[in-house]
């Protein structure tokens, strides 16, 4: 059993799906899309087998309305 795609892809397994997860299980982010700390935190959630996207990510810099909610 694969943890992640990450762990998926050492070993080969390059048909690998993650299980489904629900956005109430990883928290959203107010950073940035291209910053270092949104890079940090997609990689992270990789590592630990989540998705990469929450609906309710900061999306763009105007994004200011939903990154403070």
């Amino acid at each position: 059993m694969q943890d992640s795609v990450l762990d998926a892809i050492r070993n080969g397994q390059w048909d690998f799906e993650p299980d489904e997860v629900s956005e109430n299980e990883f928290d959203k982010t107010h950073a940035l899309p291209g910053s270092l700390e949104k890079v940090a935190i997609l990689a992270e959630r990789a590592k630990s087998g989540l998705p990469l996207w929450h609906s309710s990510d900061r999306r763009s810099y105007d994004d200011s309305e939903r990154a403070f909610v």
